[in-house]
């Protein structure tokens, strides 16, 4: 919530139907956003750490999407123009493992047309980044198995603190 004031902004200037967040670190769906309904999916152990959500505008008919998972993710249907199914979920870091059947499992709970947001925690040079990492290689082969198709800009999207380069 400590950048409420930029969603606000968001909110104000593009009216979206609904917005994906991941990494909320929020413990509770007590948020209120004015005009928005919150779908959320904590930390399993209930913490402030990771986390998934959707905002979903009051005045678009949408409906949570109950998944059968341990990861992370959030799913609702919401009729814009048709009705689609958007998740948005976090992967942790690659060196806590996930399995190819856990997000098979996932993908295989969503009604079609579906649209997945996430921070994955991947790195690879099919998506702009200049080096790889071991989840890049999971996500690569999860989009062939389910014939999926990544959008992405070249644009860098994160900071790393550590030597000050965007990724």
């Amino acid at each position: 919530m400590n950048k409420s004031s930029e969603l606000r902004d968001i909110i104000n200037k593009y009216h979206p139907a609904c917005i994906a967040f991941q990494e909320t670190y929020l413990k509770t769906d007590k948020q209120n956003i004015r005009r928005y309904k919150i779908f959320s999916k904590h930390h399993i152990q209930n913490r402030a750490s990771g986390g998934a959500a959707i905002l979903a505008a009051s005045d678009t008919p949408s409906m949570p999407l109950n998944l059968n998972t341990n990861l992370q993710a959030v799913a609702i249907r919401i009729h814009m123009q048709y009705l689609v199914t958007i998740c948005s979920f976090y992967l942790p870091p690659p060196n806590e493992q996930v399995s190819h059947s856990v997000l098979n499992n996932l993908i295989s709970q969503f009604p079609s047309p579906f649209i997945i947001l996430g921070n994955l925690n991947g790195r690879s040079s099919f998506w702009s980044s200049s080096d790889s990492n071991s989840r890049s290689r999971q996500i690569e082969q999860f989009l062939a198995d389910n014939n999926l198709c990544l959008l992405n800009s070249d644009e860098k999207n994160q900071f790393t603190n550590t030597n000050f380069p965007f990724s």
